[in-house]
């Protein structure tokens, strides 16, 4: 028992020459860490201040804000060690060997870094901007170092590793998607009636921009019908809510102007038995 309390008073002994001797180290790193975290913080708010009043895209001001904020702590996490008198060196090449051995278990993320740079740099899209890459298309909400988050008209959000991105053929339509359509009409009707009516319900459609102005006329002759096309843009959050509403416009107008959308139809001739055999 006489041993445990001797053991406890070198102990506390030791915790109280140790506060006594770092106290003004521990206090000062404290403050430093305080002060640094906060001034962070406000360089990267000043940077992207400045950003944004030069115009500079909203992606790569967010990624500057975040360096700048970055490269602040680290240089404030050097001065909190250094008051200590830790020297940086052992530490960073300590680091280096870990990251070196960790980067073949991470490869995947760190590439998805890399591409993620690349996009930030090179900017093929930026936020807001309409994409579709690999099959998958949404408006671009976000563009971080690991990942592109886009989203879509139902309220679906994706997220894209970047490595899927770079390297692959993209399609950037900005802010807009185009509309793709036909419409059937009887070869007795007058197709540039039709043609007409269909410009003027689309014009009608305040969602539907004029510049790119849409564009119709005779896609093809159908079997059955003279086939219409169309293409004009849309917000892409609203493709399918307009693609609907101008499609039932369009039906309606047709009608009243009395238009025909023929459907398809086969003649079927019945023939007797003697007039197969030529009798």
């Amino acid at each position: 028992m006489g041993e445990e309390l001797t053991q406890l008073e070198k102990i506390g002994e030791t915790v109280i020459d140790y506060c006594v001797q770092y106290s003004f180290q521990i206090i000062g790193a404290v403050i430093v860490l305080i002060i640094g975290v906060f001034l962070a913080r406000w360089i990267a708010k000043f940077v992207m201040r400045l950003c944004e009043k030069a115009n500079v895209d909203v992606t790569l001001t967010q990624f500057l804000g975040q360096v700048a904020r970055v490269l602040i702590l680290v240089f404030v996490l050097i001065a909190v060690i250094s008051q200590f008198g830790i020297s940086i060196a052992p530490i960073i090449a300590a680091l280096g060997a870990v990251l070196f051995g960790a980067s073949f278990a991470i490869a995947g993320p760190l590439s998805n870094y890399g591409a993620g740079l690349v996009i930030i740099l090179t900017r093929p899209f930026v936020v807001g901007n309409t994409i579709c890459v690999k099959g998958v298309g949404g408006v671009v909400e976000e563009v971080s170092l690991a990942a592109t988050i886009l989203s879509t008209e139902d309220g679906e959000r994706i997220t894209i590793p970047n490595k899927h991105i770079v390297g692959e053929v993209l399609t950037n339509s900005f802010a807009c998607r185009i509309v793709e359509g036909r419409v059937g009409i009887s070869y007795g009707d007058d197709a540039e009636k039709a043609i007409e009516a269909i410009r003027e319900v689309v014009g009608t459609f305040d969602q539907i921009p004029g510049d790119p102005a849409p564009t119709i006329g005779i896609e093809e002759y159908g079997d059955f019908a003279v086939n219409i096309g169309m293409r004009y843009w849309v917000p892409t959050k609203q493709y399918y809510k307009t693609l609907y509403a101008v499609n039932l416009a369009i039906y309606q107008k047709l009608k009243a102007i009395g238009i025909t959308i023929p459907f398809p139809q086969r003649d079927v001739h019945i023939k007797s038995r003697a007039e197969a055999s030529g009798l």
